[in-house]
Order: C-alpha cells, then structure tokens, then sequence
C-alpha cells in the first residue's frame, strides 16, 4: 500500500479587501463590509491537504487545490519564490487574500 507524504502548508491572511461599491450595490442590508472571519496575520496550518480548524469553509473552497499543489511539491507559476502562493477566497462581497506556504 502507497502512503502520501504531503507538506504542510501554511495559509496566512494576508489582506482584506473593501469593495463598497459592488458591497453597495449588491449586498443585503447589515452585511459587513469587510470580511468578520479572521483578521490580518492570523495564521492557519493545513495537515494532509486537509482544512484547518476554525478556517473559513468558503475561503476553503477556493483555496484547497493550491494548498494540494504547495502540499504536494508543486510550486505556484505564478509566484517568483519556491513553496509559495498568494490567492484569494471566493467571496467577491468580502474579498480575503492569503499567502500559503509549504513547511
């Protein structure tokens, strides 16, 4: 039986975005402008490609296939340093930008 070794990744908040013209036009009454999960440095570590306690689902969603390729030993292409990638979740009323980084 093959067993898989993945790295660990680290996924960082790196900034939080305002978007109050589209959160203007587009969100419901009472929403909070900027995201009300987590705030700037927190820090979060994936194991086995799996989603850290307390992190964000919707964030997971769009950040779990580049936490696998760091996890795996892929590199970002788009990302001048090794182990590193900087994207974002997929809320695009409350945009949150993270850096993930292979331990």
């Amino acid at each position: 039986m093959e067993i898989n070794k993945y790295f660990d990744v680290k996924i960082t908040i790196l900034k939080k975005l305002v978007v109050e013209d589209i959160h203007k036009e587009y969100a419901k009454e009472n929403l909070p402008v900027v995201c009300a999960k987590g705030k700037v440095g927190d820090e979060f570590i994936s194991k086995n490609c799996e989603m850290p306690e307390k992190f964000c689902i919707g964030a997971w969603k769009g950040l779990e296939s580049k936490v696998m390729l760091l996890a795996s030993g892929d590199n970002s292409p788009y990302v001048k340093q090794d182990g590193v990638a900087i994207h974002s979740c997929n809320d695009g009323l409350h945009p949150v930008i993270y850096k993930l980084e292979r331990l």
